[in-house]
């Protein structure tokens, strides 16, 4: 069985729940009311990272003005739209999250929770895993400096576990949480339910890719050391 001291501190959206798209078509909602014409692939490349850096980058490459206030309804816009979302039951954990999830406490090995996301949208994802934040930490994008691809959510989410980073596992499904993971000196595992494909991970540094939360309690064997 795998060893209690590697901690496994995985993303949210696309890891555990299945919420990239709604956040996708919830940012293309936002930027369509600031009058911000992208198609919705390039918004989905962007996913995964912090929404600060995101909106930068998506308001750099189609030449507008970068203002607070511009950010401001941005982020402010794609909470509501996302959350209406949420509220209408689009939001659903992952195959096989809750299962691996019960799994990881039932061996008694540590997990943590670490998202680009403000708690103002992770709380709909969180509820709907069943998790319990005064119980299992989770480090959001309003605790730390720096979101993904920084390392800083998964250093907080390892020192909140009180286990060393280096024998951490980080799960994700995006080419940020990979650098992220690097960054931070841990390794990185993918899975393909946020749309990125295999290469892609690979490429970013993924050691191991599953398809899916479900995949991965199949083959936990593969990434987890064993007695």
């Amino acid at each position: 069985m795998p060893r209690a001291d590697t901690a496994f501190l995985f993303d949210l959206d696309g890891t555990l729940v299945d919420s990239v798209y709604q956040h996708v078509l919830a940012w293309k909602e936002a930027l369509d009311r600031e009058g911000v014409d992208l198609s919705v692939w390039r918004i989905h490349r962007k996913i995964g990272m912090s929404g600060g850096l995101f909106t930068n980058i998506l308001l750099r490459e189609t030449g507008l003005d970068i203002t607070d206030e511009r950010l401001e309804r941005l982020r402010a816009w794609h909470a509501e739209a996302y959350n209406r979302q949420a509220a209408a039951g689009a939001i659903r954990p992952l195959p096989g999250a809750p299962e691996l999830l019960a799994f990881l406490t039932a061996e008694g090995i540590p997990w943590a929770i670490a998202t680009s996301g403000r708690m103002e949208t992770a709380a709909p994802n969180i509820a709907a895993l069943g998790v319990d934040p005064a119980k299992v930490p989770v480090v959001t994008r309003d605790q730390v400096r720096y979101a993904k691809p920084d390392p800083d959510l998964f250093l907080a989410a390892a020192d909140r576990l009180g286990v060393d980073i280096g024998q951490s596992l980080v799960i994700g499904d995006s080419i940020w949480d990979m650098l992220a993971a690097q960054r931070a000196r841990a390794l990185g595992v993918g899975l393909l339910s946020g749309g990125y494909g295999l290469e892609e991970l690979e490429r970013s540094g993924a050691f191991r890719v599953y398809d899916d939360p479900a995949d991965l309690l199949r083959h936990i064997d593969e990434v987890a050391a064993r007695r």
